[in-house]
């Protein structure tokens, strides 16, 4: 196993995914641009817009990178060759989350307008549902259907065929921001007001689980449990299925946010303070 490493970046890297190429594909928010790592810590990046903040990204079908531009109401593409083209959404959709779906296109959310929208890879936008209450990030769960966070609803939604259902967070004012579906038939997700992450069982009450530091993005690990970024203590987290929780420091000031699974199982971070950090996972 390859050793940890850091690259630097500047711009802000915020969120990464695994592309087709091999490499890490990360959204540098501050920078209006789009940087490729590959796991020997070679960088190239790839401008987008100004002022465009590049937010979430996601592997698409299509073997290009998604991602959503919260600066400027548009839906990016970037093929593996660094060819851009963008998608425009209503002023002030403001979009955030964006997963790969089970019917073959991508799905977004707009924190803006309160919509959940999917776009096909020709470029064909449909606003499918408007459940408001800031939906944020959003994952396809081990049923197939789109689960989302609903920061200011506090509460998480599953969409279904064009059938919205919400489930309240226990915690009152509770700031869900991050979500994932794991192999373990369940859908997890990050509390980063009240310092907590939350698994949901497909058939089973919403548990919660107290984890201090600001959680902020969560991500399964093939080996069982689920990763998350500690952005308010410069830590990561790993969290069993049993909730055993053990955690990674950090340097100070990190700003931990992104996560994702590379080609070499490795656990990948964007760290908002300017690097991408690589941690073996075995």
């Amino acid at each position: 196993m390859k050793r940890i490493f850091e690259v630097a970046v500047d711009g802000g890297p915020y969120a990464l995914a695994a592309g087709s190429d091999g490499a890490m594909w990360v959204t540098l928010v501050h920078r209006g641009a789009i940087a490729r790592v590959t796991p020997d810590g070679d960088l190239e990046v790839y401008q987008v817009a100004e002022n465009s903040k590049p937010s979430i990204i996601t592997a698409g079908p299509d073997g290009a990178l998604w991602f959503t531009r919260a600066g400027d109401d548009r839906i990016g593409r970037i093929s593996t060759a660094g060819e851009l083209a963008a998608f425009e959404l209503p002023d002030g959709s403001t979009p955030f989350g964006i997963t790969t779906g089970p019917d073959g296109a991508l799905w977004f959310t707009a924190t803006g307008s309160g919509v959940v929208g999917r776009i096909s890879v020709d470029g064909e936008i449909t606003e499918v549902a408007a459940p408001g209450g800031m939906p944020s990030m959003i994952t396809t769960g081990p049923d197939n259907a789109l689960w989302f966070t609903l920061n200011q609803a506090n509460a998480i939604g599953r969409l279904d065929r064009g059938t919205v259902t919400l489930r309240k967070v226990p915690t009152p004012g509770a700031g869900p921001v991050g979500i994932a579906g794991t192999h373990d038939d369940a859908v997890w997700f990050t509390a980063i007001l009240a310092d907590k992450i939350g698994r949901i069982p497909m058939n089973e009450a919403m548990q919660e689980l107290e984890l201090p530091g600001k959680p902020h993005a969560v991500t399964a690990d093939p080996s069982g449990g689920v990763w998350v970024s500690l952005w308010g203590a410069d830590q990561i987290a790993h969290v069993s299925a049993d909730g055993e929780v053990a955690t990674i420091d950090l340097p100070a000031g990190s700003e931990p946010h992104g996560m994702a699974i590379g080609p070499d199982g490795a656990l990948w971070v964007a760290l908002e303070a300017g690097f991408v950090m690589r941690l073996p996972t075995a």
